[in-house]
């Protein structure tokens, strides 16, 4: 038996199986090609085809569109975004107006109500005067309705009183002295 990988004087090698071991077997050919050889021509093959039917143009063609319709989508975004913050810097600048405004109209009303409670104030002030103007008036009228009524009744009350002694102090000969006077003092006049 020849060691493995031995070759005889006809040129050819060899294969032997150790004892106990695996036998090894030649790879098959065909046309003077083997399983590998074979795969590589089917690859050329379809490699061949694939140029023939243009097929790399068309991928190319695929992912020139598809480039296309991504930049266009991405022009589209940066529109997109670029009208956001526009809208978005509008409505900042409305929001610091607003909040200008709603700080103005708060300045503003304190200022209103501060009109408002001074005229206040001073109305109520001035309606107090005229009301103690209208107490001290009705007090004085008062006063003197009560002197006037007082007088009426000290007078009503003098007029009974000098009735009651003039009937109880004056007879007849009292009148006609009376009377007597009363005419000698109109000759005196004349």
């Amino acid at each position: 038996m020849a060691p493995e990988g031995a070759i005889d004087n006809q040129g050819l090698q060899g294969h032997t199986a150790a004892p106990g071991g695996v036998e090894h077997v030649p790879d098959p050919t065909a046309l003077g090609l083997t399983s590998t050889g074979w795969v590589a021509v089917a690859m050329i093959v379809v490699i061949l085809l694939m140029i023939w039917k243009k097929v790399p143009g068309m991928i190319g063609k695929m992912l020139d569109t598809r480039i296309a319709g991504i930049r266009t989508k991405l022009d589209e975004a940066k529109a997109l975004r670029a009208e956001a913050e526009a809208i978005r810097t509008e409505y900042e600048a409305k929001a610091k107006t607003a909040h200008v405004e709603a700080e103005a109209m708060k300045a503003h009303a304190h200022h209103e109500a501060a009109a408002i409670i001074a005229k206040a104030k001073a109305g109520a002030e001035d309606l107090m005067t005229r009301r103690a103007k209208m107490a001290e008036d009705k007090i004085a009228a008062a006063e003197r309705a009560a002197i006037a009524e007082v007088r009426a009744r000290a007078a009503d009350a003098a007029a009974k009183a000098a009735g009651i002694l003039i009937s109880e102090h004056h007879d007849a000969a009292a009148d006609r002295m009376m009377v007597d006077r009363s005419i000698s003092g109109l000759a005196r006049l004349n």
